[in-house]
């Protein structure tokens, strides 16, 4: 995992390299390609779909680098559960519950039963029962918007 953490910064750094690079040069490119013939309007066109093309990349590859950690926490979560259910601290992970990066990977049945589980614990602290409970109620009461805005 470190090895592949390395190599994304330096992916990052690169990408990041490219688009300094190509916002220093965009005034030069203009220059010299009104120089050559090529009209203005060309040139700022083509050197805004570059920029573009280079933010959308970088916003992908950010999501999807969120999307793994997220991943990645609940897969350790999963682990630690699986390994002493019967602790109520090996329901969180770096202060986060299970049932809460269920919820926000949009995986609604789990995190319902999850903190079903959680809460027949006994040493399950009745206040954070009630946050993931209105957590998860929240959840259902958007998708029920969205699925009526939808009909």
């Amino acid at each position: 995992m470190a090895d592949r953490s390395g190599r994304d910064r330096v992916n990052y750094a690169a990408t990041l390299a490219v688009l300094v690079v190509l916002a220093f040069c965009f005034p030069l490119t203009v220059r010299v390609g009104s120089a050559v013939g090529v009209p203005e309007a060309v040139s700022v066109s083509v050197m805004g779909a570059v920029l573009t093309f280079g933010l959308a990349t970088f916003l992908v590859r950010w999501q999807v680098n969120r999307h793994r950690v997220h991943l990645e926490r609940l897969a350790a979560a999963r682990a630690q559960v699986a390994a002493d259910p019967q602790n109520p601290r090996s329901y969180f992970v770096g202060g986060e519950h299970l049932g809460s990066l269920l919820l926000r990977l949009d995986r609604r049945r789990e995190a319902a039963e999850v903190i079903d589980r959680y809460a027949r614990l006994g040493g399950a602290r009745e206040s954070e029962i009630v946050a993931l409970r209105e957590a998860l109620s929240s959840a259902e009461r958007r998708q029920r918007r969205a699925q009526r805005r939808e009909a």
